[in-house]
């Protein structure tokens, strides 16, 4: 399948010392949906920025659709569509009146009711921008990135703050642009979403990709089968290597008071943890149970949740 997205060994260093991005590489299908995911600071927006054509990098190459922005900056914004976290929109205008705002952007727009109809926002076309609730903002400001009819959409931290419905809705337009051969790059602050919707992803950290893959291959890889937390009568950091020796253990964390085990066989594991606490004249306070998820890999690539600060 051909690249939409490429770049290789790219670099944006600010005031000459500070590197917020050092030699990241990406590759991005057309018509996938990709993710890229990483701890505030990491370099993630920096990244997006320079993808989207928004800030220039230090050095390294950037190509959207076999094409650069240095050459090809008016073909480039025809054939994308960018909503940020917050897009600022006039409150004096009415919704259809900002659709159609935008679609006067592009030489070849989508008809403005038609995006407004996908989007579930036609009864409100005429409503204006300021009485909109915060699920049809965030899904009009979807809207006008659609409108231009995007071939690739970025779309950043596109359900922050919304219900879980509105979320829903928004995968389902998601998936749907995706369907018709749309490119998708997101970010976003939940796990859940980035394993539903994502083909693949990466997580980035200190400006460089730490790992790359398809969700059910990076926990497959570095987040083992399961979890297995649990909290002891007197909880020390100094047992980590007593419970890394517990058969089956491939990783120890402390995580608010609990002991997060990484394990590929708790039948094993489980019998082991309970004679083990048994001999230490301790007593359990909690135990649980759990598939690994994306958001193991993360704290264990990181050391950090995905949406500390």
């Amino acid at each position: 399948m051909a690249s939409a997205i490429q770049c290789r060994d790219l670099r944006k260093t600010y005031d000459g010392k500070v590197e917020a991005v050092r030699g990241l590489n990406l590759e991005i299908e057309a018509g996938e949906c990709f993710g890229l995911l990483g701890p505030n600071g990491a370099g993630k927006t920096t990244t997006i920025e320079i993808l989207e054509g928004l800030l220039a990098p230090t050095s390294g190459q950037v190509t959207i659709l076999g094409q650069n922005w240095k050459e090809n900056e008016r073909e480039l914004r025809e054939v994308m569509g960018i909503s940020l976290q917050e897009t600022r929109l006039s409150e004096k205008l009415t919704v259809l009146e900002t659709i159609k705002l935008f679609s006067g952007f592009y030489r070849q727009p989508r008809a403005p009711l038609e995006v407004l109809e996908q989007m579930q926002l036609s009864e409100k076309a005429n409503s204006w921008v300021g009485k909109l609730s915060g699920g049809q903002r965030q899904r009009l400001a979807v809207a006008t990135a659609l409108v231009g009819n995007p071939k690739i959409l970025f779309l950043d931290e596109p359900t922050t703050g919304l219900d879980p419905q509105s979320r829903r809705q928004l995968w389902d337009i998601i998936r749907r642009f995706q369907q018709a051969g749309g490119t998708v790059l997101l970010t976003t602050h939940y796990m859940d979403e980035a394993e539903r919707l994502c083909d693949r992803l990466a997580i980035v950290d200190h400006g460089q990709v730490i790992a790359e893959g398809t969700p059910a291959d990076l926990i497959e890889r570095l987040g083992g089968h399961h979890m297995v937390e649990f909290q002891v009568s007197v909880h020390s950091n100094s047992d980590t290597a007593a419970w890394r020796a517990l058969p089956g253990v491939e990783s120890v964390r402390h995580d608010n008071g609990l002991v997060c085990l990484n394990v590929r066989e708790p039948h094993l594991t489980i019998p082991a943890l309970l004679d083990a606490v048994e001999k230490e004249g301790e007593h359990l306070l909690h135990l649980t149970t759990r598939q690994a998820s994306l958001e193991d890999v993360f704290v264990r690539l990181t050391g950090r949740h995905l949406r500390e600060d």
